[in-house]
């Protein structure tokens, strides 16, 4: 009898140490600051994935938990956090930085302790070649994005186009694609206008866009920068038609925007919110749902579903008891995974990108249609 009851005791022991266990996975991320509107519907659509893995017993029995820390949207903070988080914290992988310098400050990190970042929130070419060994895309680049902006404008006969970019990695990596595109269809910017990441001068950049008498601005920015530099255009009497990519696709811009949002167009590297027969959508959707919650799903929300999607799939192949060398493996041997409607993911030691998917929408009734 005292025999069972020591053995019981010894289960329940056991099973409390298991249910106690836990995956750490570390984001630094501009939870305040200009970028968090989309940060948080990010966060979000994260969210949504890692809750369902939790509620299905986890990852061989363990829960994932999400340590994320501030960064406002400052570079030095985002470094010092990717520090805090692999050296103290003793996260198994990074998970979703937001901006391309942020994203670059977390790397020597990564380099140093042999860390992944799974998802970073940019689409920053820099993160894609040369081959950053510890840093596993899921969207699509900029590059892309920025140049289907200004082949569409030229094929719909936008001739004057210019483009605005913040002076920063993000800025002349957006520049680059809209450069492609006018590269490709033989034409050039009307204008070409850097401004500063923090404190953009629309005194300066409004006046700019006007006397390049221009058609379209590309504006390549943070959602408050755009969201003010619309406002500045409408208010000087510009009509110019703005378009800006896919950093900006939350619903958060669209109440920046306020009453000017209509028109806007916004790239978009996942298929629409509202393509409620596409397996990764309709997936989402349910799950939203069954939170009950107010909030709806957005672009920004199926961005982090789909990154939570590779970051959960990633630890569950490294095994139990994952660490960061198990799950940089994992993810090197990754193939062809879908995450829904065929949207692939594939890695390689060779090739750290993502899906390949871009299109175009604009904001119409406070929605963004296709």
């Amino acid at each position: 009898m005292q025999m069972r009851l020591l053995c019981a005791t010894v289960l329940l022991a056991l099973a409390s140490v298991q249910a106690a266990a836990q995956i750490l996975v570390g984001q630094t991320a501009g939870i305040t600051g200009s970028a968090a509107s989309g940060v948080n519907e990010t966060n979000f659509g994260a969210q949504l994935a890692i809750d369902a893995a939790n509620a299905q017993g986890g990852i061989h029995g363990e829960k994932i938990e999400m340590l994320r820390m501030d960064d406002g949207f400052d570079v030095k903070r985002a470094g010092e956090n990717a520090r805090v988080l692999i050296e103290e914290k003793k996260v198994v992988a990074l998970f979703m930085s937001r901006g391309t310098p942020h994203s670059q400050a977390v790397i020597p990190w990564l380099d140093r302790y042999g860390v992944a970042l799974i998802g970073p929130s940019t689409g920053a070419m820099v993160l894609h070649r040369p081959l950053q060994k510890h840093v596993f895309n899921v969207r699509p680049t900029y590059q892309s994005e920025a140049e289907k902006a200004v082949a569409h404008l030229l094929t719909i006969n936008v001739a004057r186009i210019a483009v605005v970019h913040v002076a920063d990695t993000f800025g002349q990596d957006g520049l680059q694609g809209a450069m492609n595109g006018f590269n490709k269809a033989g034409a050039n910017p009307a204008a070409v206008i850097a401004t500063d990441r923090d404190k953009p001068d629309y005194a300066t950049i409004v006046p700019k866009i006007e006397a390049a008498q221009a058609q379209a601005v590309v504006w390549i920015a943070s959602s408050t920068a755009v969201a003010d530099g619309v406002k500045a255009l409408r208010a000087a009497g510009s009509a110019a038609q703005v378009v800006t990519l896919s950093n900006n696709a939350s619903s958060g811009f669209i109440k920046q925007l306020g009453d000017k949002s209509r028109g806007v167009i916004v790239a978009q590297v996942f298929p629409s919110e509202r393509s409620i027969g596409h397996p990764m959508v309709k997936e989402a959707l349910a799950l939203v749902r069954a939170k009950g919650g107010q909030q709806e799903l957005s672009p920004a929300a199926l961005e982090g579903y789909a990154s939570a999607k590779v970051l959960v799939e990633a630890l569950r192949r490294a095994g139990p008891k994952p660490n960061r060398a198990r799950v940089l493996a994992a993810l090197e041997n990754l193939r062809n995974f879908d995450l829904g409607g065929g949207l692939e993911v594939s890695y390689s030691p060779q090739d750290h990108s993502g899906i390949d998917f871009a299109d175009l929408s604009i904001i119409s009734d406070g929605k963004f249609k296709r």
